[in-house]
């Protein structure tokens, strides 16, 4: 890495690129730290011991506060094989590994699916780390320390100090040794920034938008823009096996179109996973509604359920407004709750309460 990161982040400022946040600049000196130690060579020699690997970081804080827009400036500038990944897709990812070598015999089946991670990666940078899980809080605290005695280092996000990880969870008094060893092997630090850039942006600005022509689609271009800076790649989800795709994703937001998400045989435990992994969802195109299209219906009015609870940001591109989507045939009365979800979720603030 011939550029610190100070040094891009600086760069990205100047060019008017990103905006200069104090909190943001804080923590870039640790991850400096980081890179420098990582790009040092290791001798090799009979007697050599390899020097211990460096402490990872574990940057916390509220929602749109910058910490995965800074993660990825440390990414992309390494000189170590890294991956960047979502933590809840890394765990499914996880989950599937394991049920595969399971079904090949393997007695330990966590072993093989850390040594295949040893062997790939030097560093792991995780988004937005939450245990909400049993199953995932039974597996993190042994596949990290496998991590750990390998000499991977870990990089992450989180919305939660990691004394609040899989809180008030079944059993957490098994989960709290690895709270113990996250503060052991990684810097806790936590962004406190007033700016709330994600929010910011979406504040009092449309986020429904119909017809879905043309001028929706620049519209959904403008907001897309200054949400992700113009970086995305694809988000694949693992649920019971099959996989789950959202094209386009950076930073906890998803875009994709409604046939993508409602045409295919997908069900609640699908759209419950991508409602888990996302914070903004760019829905595009939603078509008009009726018996032409019923088994699309269903999906969407399943699809947007999930979406409510989890308070997830909705924006979308549509036929018409919420009210005149679905006005006739089987379905078409109890379409009016669903229109009555997407007017509330249009309200300025929607989704800031979300933990």
């Amino acid at each position: 890495m011939t550029q610190s990161i100070q040094q891009i982040y600086a760069a990205r400022v100047a060019e008017g690129k990103i905006h200069s946040d104090p909190a943001q600049e804080a923590v870039l000196p640790e991850f400096d730290r980081i890179a420098a130690e990582l790009a040092v060579p290791v001798k090799r020699g009979l007697f050599r011991k390899a020097p211990p690997p460096p402490k990872g970081l574990y940057l916390w804080g509220g929602v749109g506060r910058g910490k995965s827009m800074i993660m990825d400036l440390f990414v992309q500038h390494l000189t170590v094989p890294v991956r960047r990944v979502h933590f809840h897709a890394f765990m499914q990812e996880i989950h599937e590994a394991m049920h595969k070598a399971r079904k090949d015999g393997v007695e330990d089946a966590l072993k093989p699916v850390g040594q295949e991670i040893i062997a790939s990666v030097k560093v792991l940078a995780f988004d937005e780390m939450q245990i909400t899980d049993i199953t995932d809080a039974m597996i993190v605290g042994r596949l990290f320390q496998m991590l750990f005695d390998a000499g991977v280092v870990v990089v992450t996000t989180s919305n939660r100090i990691p004394d609040d990880l899989y809180k008030n969870g079944l059993n957490r008094q098994l989960f709290l040794p690895f709270i113990a060893l996250i503060k052991e092997k990684l810097v806790v630090w936590e962004m406190v920034s007033p700016r709330d850039y994600r929010q910011n942006r979406l504040a009092g600005s449309p986020v429904y938008f119909y017809p879905a022509n043309d001028d929706a689609r620049a519209e959904i271009n403008s907001i897309w823009q200054d949400l992700t800076g113009g970086q995305e790649h694809p988000l694949v989800l693992t649920v019971k096996g099959r996989k789950v795709e959202i094209p386009r994703h950076h930073n906890g937001v998803g875009r994709v179109g409604f046939h993508q998400l409602c045409g295919a045989a997908l069900g609640p435990g699908d759209y419950l996973a991508i409602a888990h992994a996302l914070r903004v969802l760019v829905i595009e195109n939603i078509p008009c509604l009726g018996r032409s299209n019923f088994n699309e219906a269903k999906r969407f009015v399943t699809l947007v359920d999930a979406l409510y609870e989890a308070k997830v940001r909705l924006i979308a591109s549509a036929a018409d407004k919420p009210e005149m989507l679905y006005i006739e045939g089987d379905g078409a009365f109890e379409f009016n709750r669903t229109a009555s979800r997407l007017r509330e979720m249009q309200s300025e603030g929607w989704g800031d309460d979300r933990e």
